[in-house]
């Protein structure tokens, strides 16, 4: 009898000591599955940290840089248009100005037949160039001479309105067509004028 309540003592101290060994194991490995847990329930929801995000920044970048190197493409093709007309513009007028500075040295009465100096005559000429670039200096002398032909019995036909004519790209006989001569009369004075252009160069 004393046997079997000593074997039965020493199996409920085993029980026990088994359930004390056996308590922290369990409460790790249910702390690391709730952990586990949390971290794979969350996996299935969504794609992995950052994947995500990075490739709506790549979407975002690859559409933001499309736009921003097709605006700055057209600004700088705008921009030099832009730069390259005025470039030309400036060429142009520097040019005429320069071959009008030699007509005038070589050829003084130009301006003396005009009744008026020198100066007076290239900076008029140097303003109209302002507007119409291409305006040779021959033709700025051409509508000058005919607004002081024309000027006393054609109040239209006056130097600004030729240069107007002129910057709208048509020739001098049609401007004065325009200005409200005949065919004939726009020949005619057009044919004076060279030849008193002609006469002040060859006086000098």
């Amino acid at each position: 009898m004393r046997t079997k309540i000593l074997f039965s003592l020493g199996a409920l101290l085993m029980a026990v000591a088994f359930a004390v060994a056996m308590s922290p194991s369990v409460a790790a490995q249910g702390k690391g599955h709730g952990g586990g847990g949390g971290g794979r329930g969350a996996a299935p929801g969504g794609p992995p940290s950052g994947v995500g995000v990075e490739r709506g920044i790549d979407r975002s970048s690859d559409a933001s840089m499309g736009r921003a190197d097709t605006g700055r493409g057209n600004a700088s093709t705008r921009s030099n248009s832009r730069s390259d007309a005025g470039l030309d513009r400036a060429r142009a007028a520097s040019d005429n100005l320069r071959t009008a500075d030699n007509d005038l040295r070589k050829h003084p009465n130009l301006a003396s037949d005009l009744h008026v100096n020198a100066n007076n005559l290239r900076a008029g000429y140097q303003t109209a160039l302002t507007t119409n670039p291409n305006l040779t200096f021959g033709q700025y002398v051409a509508a000058t001479r005919l607004a002081h032909n024309l000027g006393a019995t054609n109040a239209n036909i006056t130097r600004a309105a030729i240069l107007a004519g002129l910057a709208n790209g048509d020739s001098i006989g049609k401007t004065l067509q325009k200005l409200g001569l005949s065919k004939d009369e726009a020949k005619s004075a057009l044919k004076r004028v060279d030849e008193q252009d002609k006469a002040s160069r060859h006086r000098g």
